[in-house]
């Protein structure tokens, strides 16, 4: 474990810290490096422990087992958090593209227990240090089917409207009080997202972005930095980053 130090040198200012979760890959590790090059430091989060700490190795960062959907790894994670100034929840993902009438139960329960669970017991088990911070942020990332439908993706669909209604909730539950909510909803993005939805299926995987210029993690990453960087003031709420060729989570179009 890559240990970082929360006391800063004599007469210098403290280095704001960051929590990314997911951060072992894709999305996760480019919003990881965006914002080490701000001046973060940071306690990452994921599941493949071998991964994410070659990740934090290489950012100079905390790497800190963490898998979101069980609530005593989410307490081991948290345990020392007493001040934090950015909490990205990233980490969630899709399985399956099914119609309802062959949706898979375990399939909807991961989707649910990761993205809208885990983004919950992330951010209770924090709020008391984004608080004391005195200017805390949470990001969530969403999706575009956070706000959209497409034939197959009811369950994940329904997940992201679940981060969606639970942004709009935080910003009034926490009104008065100095922390931010945003909420990021990328489009198509090219990462291990449709290899992971598809079960190591590459073919099928690699037919999502056929003939799209994608999304890449590092322009989510952008998007990310350049929220949790304008001043305390001001709150972007809601902010949704698509491919040129795609208008709508259905409506794609691809070079022949």
């Amino acid at each position: 474990m890559n240990e970082q130090t929360d006391a800063p040198a004599a007469g210098a200012p403290r280095r704001p810290l960051a929590v990314v979760t997911g951060a072992s890959a894709g999305i996760g590790e480019a919003i990881a490096t965006r914002l080490a090059d701000e001046g973060y430091r940071l306690i990452l989060g994921a599941r493949r422990e071998d991964r994410l700490q070659e990740v934090a190795a290489r950012l100079g960062a905390e790497a800190r087992p963490l898998d979101v959907s069980d609530e005593s790894s989410v307490a081991s994670f948290c345990a020392g958090i007493d001040r934090l100034e950015v909490l990205v929840n990233n980490a969630g993902g899709a399985r399956g593209l099914d119609p309802l009438a062959a949706a898979r139960s375990d399939s909807w329960r991961w989707m649910w227990e990761v993205n809208v669970l885990g983004l919950m017991q992330m951010t209770r088990a924090l709020l008391p240090a984004l608080e004391a911070s005195g200017h805390g942020h949470i990001v969530n990332l969403s999706s575009t089917a956070g706000s959209e439908v497409y034939e197959g993706g009811s369950g994940y669909s329904s997940a992201k409207h679940g981060v969606h209604a639970i942004s709009k909730t935080l910003r009034l539950e926490l009104a008065g009080l100095p922390i931010r909510v945003t909420e990021v909803s990328p489009g198509m993005v090219e990462t291990d997202f449709s290899l992971n939805r598809f079960e190591g299926d590459a073919a099928r995987a690699a037919g999502v972005y056929q003939g799209v210029t994608a999304l890449t993690a590092a322009d989510v990453a952008d998007v990310v930095a350049f929220a949790v960087t304008r001043p305390a003031h001001v709150n972007l709420d809601e902010i949704v980053i698509r491919p040129l060729q795609q208008a709508a989570a259905h409506k794609v179009v691809r070079r022949s």
